[in-house]
């Protein structure tokens, strides 16, 4: 079910692009608000059920990335939101994907940690507020860069010492 649930998110990138190029914003705002709260929800319930997985812990932040990217590359198109923003983001997303194929080809998944769910938080919430083009949309992207590179650091962090511990 959890998976599901990711796979969900996934698909909802098309409807709520097309909600957002029919300038139907409230529908797009509610599909934002929709694929926050199954990701919030997808990890809950893999945790509670005791179904926790490699694949769920690869593919949920794919997945994300997906969806905030695929939004943000439409924002950046309207001008909505600025190059460097999306370029900071796009930066991190890319370097800790690597991050990732480099720990999982050495047999280390690296779970989300708690500032990478805050920054998908934020995210989350800026996709929100753009939809509905609230005004705080820029402060959320920025705290969101910032959170991104704190995680990226907690990241590469985790998996040096997962090296050093395998020496």
């Amino acid at each position: 079910m959890p998976l599901a649930i990711t796979l969900f998110r996934l698909f909802l990138v098309i409807p709520t692009l097309f909600a957002l190029e029919e300038e139907k914003r409230l529908l797009a705002s509610f599909l934002v608000l929709l694929a926050g709260v199954s990701d919030w929800l997808d990890g809950d319930m893999a945790r509670k059920r005791g179904k926790v997985s490699h694949v769920g812990a690869l593919l949920d932040p794919l997945v994300d990335k997906v969806f905030v990217l695929s939004l943000l590359s439409f924002f950046l198109h309207r001008q909505e939101v600025g190059l460097v923003v999306f370029l900071l983001l796009l930066f991190r997303e890319l370097s800790v994907s690597f991050l990732r194929s480099l720990a999982v080809e050495k047999g280390y998944v690296m779970a989300a940690s708690y500032i990478g769910k805050a920054k998908a938080f934020f995210e989350f919430l800026a996709l929100f507020a753009l939809t509905l083009k609230l005004g705080v949309a820029g402060i959320f992207l920025w705290i969101s860069v910032f959170l991104a590179y704190v995680s990226m650091y907690d990241y590469m962090m985790s998996y040096l010492r997962h090296q050093t511990n395998k020496l």
